[in-house]
């Protein structure tokens, strides 16, 4: 890998873990349920960008199935907190 892509990588994995913090706030102080939601669903997609990158510095795929698993649950949970929110049940 070049040093201007290893820089760049280095930069965009500052600015995601950055990132987290805002979100942290709104799960936190979120004034809705909705906005609590929104909150770790954007969390969950800076993880996600995340594991990408540290697949790429490390040079393995096997972080990348794992990168994939968390799309996937993340996926499912949403679908089931949304319904929670939306109707008050879960099944």
């Amino acid at each position: 890998m070049s040093d201007w892509a290893a820089a760049a990588i280095q930069i965009a994995l500052g600015v995601m873990v950055a990132l987290l913090l805002p979100c942290v706030y709104r799960v936190i102080a979120g004034p809705r349920p909705a906005d609590r939601l929104q909150a770790i669903e954007t969390i969950t997609t800076l993880l996600i960008g995340i594991v990408i990158l540290l697949a790429l510095v490390q040079n393995t795929a096997f972080v990348v199935d794992i990168g994939i698993a968390l799309a996937a649950f993340s996926f499912v949970g949403t679908l089931a907190i949304a319904r929670y929110v939306g109707e008050r049940r879960m099944f």
